[in-house]
This record gives structure tokens, C-alpha cells and sequence, in this order.
């Protein structure tokens, strides 16, 4: 598992700090064609309009619509089929886009914005439509996938420090927002992130947190926000402080390979943390201490690729060397025959 680890990180995209905004919970929507899609937006501020656009890539940015509070009148722009997209308000202040029989080209991100007819205007976050194709296929369960990856003995003994990372895989759509946090805070951590990559028809993404100093008696709590969490909510994984990895390395007896149970992951409404057992921490380690132990498989399968490379750069070069002795043969035979027909 370890060398798979290792190439993965060797195709990330330079690393990026990760400054993760909490506002907002409708990242992205995920609809079929011929369905409808309706996109909120809380306002809190004092508005006289409310303005609708849909970006896409490679695209200016459209207006499809303003929503005058006043009358509560909706103008659609000229470019647009009023049959198509309609606005309205609900009491409780929240803005809302209707976009009725959906196609593939609907798929934009669509943004709101308010004024107060002084024409600056102050836009929302957005939210990602996909319409996704008639005869695409999707697995039933489209979450983020968590794998965790304690901190290796190796690392807390040389740098003093410890890097938890974690490994979601198999999620769709792409759009997807992930953070860390100590346990007992609300304070985001800067941590990094590799792009998000195209598995088939699903996506994976790999996060990781350095921790130094005190941080590493403290527990740390990995977070994912991602539309297709089971039961809508943020997806929470509490990782062990990385002195109690070291504890439980040194009084495991041999490896095993587990994955992390169900009781460390928190997906409770209020966000409040669900802490594993102690049985699900010790898989956990276990799991670690089973990823370092393949180092040395890891070692031999480059030693072997390393070899097999240089070999078949030695048949190329022999190849191309037989090549280009055969040919001048045939030329100068050629040269040959043709200088006897012309005396």
C-alpha cells in the first residue's frame, strides 16, 4: 500500500496552502438532464436586487435574471427563455434559482449577487451545477472514501515531527473542500493538499497536516465537505496525537493491516466529534506500522523497474543499431546494381 502511496505523491501538483472558508454549505448540485435544479443563497445583508449568473469555463460571465424585492418582480435577461429559469425569496431570507428542464450545457457554476441600486454589486461563493450525461454510470455510493496514514516512527525520531494524511478516493462530483483542526478547536490548521485528480468516472484526493511541538500531544480531526456525505452532514475523522502513535507502536507486538473502523468517523449534524475506541485506534496504528514494513518491498520493486528500464534502453539501442547497419547495406547494394545498369 505504501509504494502506491509514494507514486500518487510523485504525480501531485506542488503542494498549496489550504485557507478553507466555512460559509456556505451548497457547494455543488448534482442533477440528470431533463430534471430540475433549484441553487439557494442566504442573504443577510440589505438588498434592493438580487442578480443571478452562471459561469463557464472559457466564458464570460452571464446575468440570467435580477429579483426585485420590492414588487418581488423577476426579470429575465433578453438572452434567456423566461420558461426556462425563475427566481423567487422565501421567508426566511433565502434566495432561490429555479432552472427547469436541464441539459449538459447547463453545467456552469452559478452565482448570486445583491445591490442596493447603487450598482456595486457583492456576489456569493457559488454553487457547481452538473448535469451529468444520460448513459453515465456512477457507483451507488459516490462519498469521499477515507484511508488514514499515521505518522511514521521513522519521522517523529528524526524531524520531531508527525504528519497525519489522509486519502479520500472513489467521489463524485469533484468539487469537495477539506480542512484540519485540533480536536478540543474550531481554529483552521494550515495543512496541504494535492489537486484533485480523475479516477475513471470518480475523483481522489490526498490531505496532509505537519505537526510540531506541543501540537503533538493533541489530538487532530480531519474534516470533509463534500455533497454525497452520508446524511448530508460533514464528514469527520479524529486522528490520535502523535505521541500516543509512538506509545502504541512500541507496545504492539506485529503488524496488522486494518482499515478505520466506523466509530472514528463523526458524521453527527452538530458536528461534534464521535472519538474512536481503543480498538479502532490500535487498527489504525497497526495499519501504520504494516505501511512501514513494506518499505523494504518498496525498495526492491524500484531497484527491479530501475533495472528493467536500463534494459530495455540496451534492446533499443541494439535495435537501432542493426537497423541502421541493415539499411546501409541495402543502400550501397543498391548503389551497386544501379551503377552496373548504367555501364
Amino acid at each position: 500500500m505504501l509504494w502506491a502511496l509514494t507514486v500518487l505523491l510523485a504525480f501531485l501538483a506542488p503542494a498549496t496552502q489550504v485557507s478553507s472558508n466555512l460559509e456556505g454549505t451548497q457547494m455543488s448540485v448534482t442533477r440528470q438532464p431533463g430534471s430540475s435544479v433549484v441553487i439557494t443563497c442566504d442573504i443577510k445583508q440589505s438588498s434592493d436586487y438580487v442578480h443571478w449568473y452562471r459561469y463557464q469555463e472559457g466564458m464570460a460571465p452571464q446575468r440570467l435574471l435580477y429579483y426585485q424585492l420590492s414588487s418581488s418582480k423577476v426579470v429575465v435577461d433578453s438572452a434567456f427563455s423566461s420558461w426556462k429559469y425563475h427566481a423567487s425569496k422565501d421567508t426566511g431570507g433565502t434566495y432561490k434559482l429555479l432552472i427547469k428542464f436541464l441539459d449538459e450545457s447547463d453545467s456552469a457554476v452559478y452565482y448570486c449577487a445583491c445591490d442596493r441600486s447603487n450598482w456595486i454589486k457583492k456576489f456569493g461563493k457559488g454553487t457547481k451545477l452538473i448535469v451529468t450525461p444520460s448513459g453515465r454510470r456512477l457507483p451507488a455510493d459516490i462519498s469521499p472514501k477515507p484511508t488514514i496514514f499515521l505518522p511514521s516512527i521513522a519521522e517523529i525520531k528524526l524531524q520531531k515531527a508527525g504528519t497525519y494524511l489522509c486519502l479520500l478516493e472513489e467521489f463524485f462530483p469533484d468539487v469537495i473542500k477539506v480542512f484540519w483542526k485540533e480536536k478540543n478547536s474550531n481554529t483552521i490548521l494550515e495543512s496541504q493538499q494535492g489537486n484533485t485528480m480523475k479516477t475513471d468516472n470518480t475523483y481522489m484526493k490526498l490531505s496532509w497536516l505537519t505537526v510540531t511541538g506541543k501540537s503533538m500531544d493533541k489530538e487532530h480531526r480531519f474534516i470533509v465537505q463534500h455533497e454525497n456525505n452520508k446524511g448530508g452532514v460533514d464528514q469527520e475523522i479524529l486522528f490520535p496525537s502523535v505521541n500516543k502513535v509512538v506509545t502504541s507502536m512500541a507496545t504492539t507486538t506485529g503488524p496488522t493491516k486494518a482499515s478505520p473502523t466506523e466509530e472514528s468517523i463523526a458524521t453527527t449534524p452538530d458536528s461534534t466529534i464521535v472519538s474512536p475506541t481503543e480498538e479502532s485506534e490500535l487498527a489504525a496504528l497497526n495499519y501504520t506500522q504494516a505501511c512501514l514494513n513494506d518499505e523494504s518491498d518498496t525498495l526492491r520493486l524500484q531497484l527491479t523497474n530501475t533495472s528493467a528500464y536500463y534494459t530495455y534502453l540496451v534492446f533499443l539501442l541494439v535495435s537501432a543499431v542493426y537497423l541502421a547497419t541493415v539499411a546501409l547495406c541495402v543502400l550501397r547494394r543498391t548503389a551497386v546494381c544501379g551503377n552496373g545498369k548504367i555501364s
